[in-house]
């Protein structure tokens, strides 16, 4: 390594970006996700706008109800930008418990939004088109900020980063001990001490044997 080279610093680590208000202040986080959500909101807005006039005018209906169903109609315009949109990278583990809560959170709003048509319509005899207009919008803005906090909390739920980065998080285990590799062997016992020699004496050893001819 010439001296103009410096070293290759490590990359911070990656930590699972926080849900709740947390998430929204990280790294710009929130003005990226609020733009998204007020736009997808805007074409909501415009079709929950559309219906409900088209339905009391067009059709008739009393004035809460044509607000509920268009209500209805711009949730489901909602939610197909919501989950393919502005949160296309949120967990998708479980659809069955997202689309339980989204539906839930839903209603809520629902109730939020048309609970202050009815009031300023039939409490307060504001009932005028345009009056009917002026709190329906009014509701709406009070059911999207409920909707907001509660969607990007409970309902697209944020994906930890270990499931982002294709890791798990299981404990390392110790490997198995592979068929090929033999058991260690006991130590062999010390040999036992061998008793004394029971051979014959050598040839050289023995006494000479007397020739009878020479005696």
């Amino acid at each position: 390594m010439t001296s103009s080279e410096s070293p290759e610093e490590p990359a911070a680590p990656r930590g699972p970006v926080p849900g709740g208000l947390a998430g929204l202040f990280r790294r710009g986080g929130m003005g990226r996700e609020m733009t998204k959500f007020a736009i997808v909101g805007a074409i909501g807005t415009a079709v929950n706008f559309l219906v409900f006039n088209l339905a009391m005018h067009a059709f008739g209906w009393q004035t809460v109800r044509s607000s509920v169903f268009a209500t209805v109609v711009a949730i489901v315009t909602n939610y197909i930008g919501y989950r393919y949109w502005v949160y296309r990278d949120r967990d998708r583990s479980s659809r069955t418990r997202e689309m339980g809560l989204f539906l839930f959170f839903s209603l809520i709003g629902l109730v939020i939004e048309n609970g202050v048509l009815y009031a300023t319509h039939y409490w307060v005899g504001w009932d005028t088109a345009l009056e009917d207009n002026v709190f329906k919008f009014a509701g709406m803005v009070v059911a999207t900020a409920f909707r907001f906090a509660s969607y990007r909390t409970w309902v697209f739920r944020v994906v930890p980063a270990e499931q982002q980065d294709g890791a798990t998080t299981a404990p390392a285990t110790p490997a198995a001990p592979s068929r090929l590799e033999e058991p260690p062997q006991a130590p062999s016992p010390a040999p036992a001490p061998t008793s004394p020699s029971t051979h014959p004496p050598r040839s050289q050893d023995r006494a000479p044997a007397r020739n009878p001819a020479g005696d």
